[in-house]
């Protein structure tokens, strides 16, 4: 076409990453079919709890009380629901195929308050635009969203507080220990 430039060449790990959202979007729709693994979901974005942006976090939990760290675990490690693992790597070694385009999570609790978590988990586009962290509590103004996830954030917002109180237990080399750990 005249007057058209090519495309920038993407680098390999932009590359990647739109692979790797893909595949998570598309997971999230085909789990969305099977009704046995459906994770809870919040109802439409009217319904989202409000929540206070204070610099760089959320101080205040979205449900009023503090997470449950197991059930946070679980979310995290969970390819159905978090798909955290997707990006992320983390102390989980008995989980294969961890992600390398995010950060490791392991002392994700020593890097942040539970209120930085808690943002970054929520909506990290509004800390760094270009971020290719999924926003896990906003339901508007996102493209490419399944039908059966229209209007409905990724995790409800107990959901989001039990991440949270599982990544600020990520200190270090410390880690809540999974069934076949013992300290």
């Amino acid at each position: 076409m005249a007057g058209s430039r090519p495309s920038p060449k993407k680098s390999s790990a932009e590359r990647d990453c739109a692979r790797v959202c893909g595949l998570a979007f598309v997971l999230l729709a085909f789990a969305g079919g099977a009704k046995a693994q459906e994770p809870e979901r919040a109802q439409p974005s009217a319904a989202l709890r409000p929540y206070t942006v204070v610099a760089d976090a959320i101080p205040e939990s979205l449900t009023g009380a503090k997470g449950d760290p197991q059930r946070g675990r679980s979310i995290v490690v969970n390819r159905q629901v978090g798909l955290c693992l997707l990006c992320h790597s983390g102390p989980f070694p008995d989980e294969k195929f961890q992600g390398t385009l995010a950060p490791d999570l392991q002392g994700a609790g020593s890097r942040g308050t539970e209120g930085q978590l808690r943002l970054r988990i929520v909506d990290a586009s509004r800390l760094k635009a270009d971020t290719i962290m999924p926003p896990y509590y906003r339901a508007d103004g996102l493209v490419r969203v399944a039908p059966a996830f229209q209007g409905k954030p990724i995790l409800t917002a107990e959901q989001i507080e039990d991440v949270v109180a599982y990544l600020a237990t990520l200190r270090d080399d410390s880690a809540i220990p999974t069934s076949d750990q013992k300290r």
